[in-house]
């Protein structure tokens, strides 16, 4: 069981180790932050579930699970006996004074996750491919053997220096956040002065935006194949981040990763394209 929309290899993993997905959707709010339907959640689970994984902060909504959601969660796996697989690679950017707290910190939970991350968000060295996974000892141990039998190892130079930036001093850190929410909200103010409807990320790289009041059709997958050639500007539709697709049809993703020349370079463009 797992959210939609989620990073596109879940479903991937999901296949390839004999798994059946069981999606349960985000929608935006009223209030433009996603939430979950926690009757579908419930429903999600049968007598059949063995695992439950969970990504916060999420890709690609920015939304950050909060402590009451995140209890459900908890009171969930430890109800059935599951095991619970947490994708946290986004774990120091929530914005706006939001606290990240890891799944396996609730009470009960330490025993029953395993907790995924990655220097490739933190450092800005996506590429490099360099994670660390910890939770209790059986769970790390087969899920260290599928490695080994997988791609046994990968980045090897880069994993010394991965670990000099895991040591870097909390001021790097704190940095990095502020410096990626100057970034957010200048390109957030771009979508908006667009006319896009754009749900405010909470954390991560990327804002979300649903195209409709541009772009009446709605059809995503379409506005992104239009967008280079009309703007310069790429995004990516997220139906892809969907089990069900129709469900993100009307949205596109927008990354804030960039120089903030760059986010103003792309906002002028938008605007021309737009006629904003």
């Amino acid at each position: 069981v797992l959210f939609e929309p989620m990073y596109d290899s879940y479903q991937a993993c999901i296949a390839l180790a004999g798994g059946v997905l069981k999606p349960v959707v985000l929608r935006p709010g009223d209030d433009g932050r996603y939430e979950f339907d926690r009757d579908e959640f419930r429903q999600a689970i049968s007598p059949r579930t063995k695992l439950i994984l969970l990504n916060t902060p999420h890709n690609p909504t920015g939304k950050v699970f909060t402590r009451d959601e995140l209890q459900l969660i908890a009171d969930i796996v430890l109800d059935r006996e599951l095991v619970a697989v947490t994708d946290e690679v986004y774990e120091h950017l929530p914005f706006d004074g939001r606290r990240h707290i890891p799944l396996s910190t609730l009470p009960g939970m330490a025993d029953r996750t395993l907790t995924i991350s990655s220097g490739g968000k933190t450092f800005h060295t996506t590429g490099w491919k360099i994670g660390w996974m910890s939770g209790p000892r059986e769970l790390v141990t087969a899920a260290r053997t599928a490695k080994q039998f997988l791609s046994f190892v990968n980045g090897a130079p880069f994993q010394p220096a991965i670990a000099v930036g895991l040591g870097l001093p909390d001021s790097y850190f704190e940095q990095l956040r502020t410096n990626l929410q100057t970034a957010r909200d200048r390109l957030v103010a771009a979508l908006v002065g667009v006319g896009f409807s754009t749900y405010v990320p909470e954390a991560s790289y990327f804002a979300t935006v649903d195209i409709r009041p541009v772009d009446p059709a709605g059809d995503g997958m379409e506005f992104c194949r239009r967008l280079p050639h009309a703007c310069g500007v790429v995004a990516v539709p997220n139906e892809v981040f969907y089990a069900r697709p129709e469900f993100g049809r009307h949205m596109v993703r927008f990354a804030y990763c960039k120089q903030l020349s760059v986010i103003d370079a792309a906002a002028e463009a938008l605007s021309a394209g737009f006629g904003a």
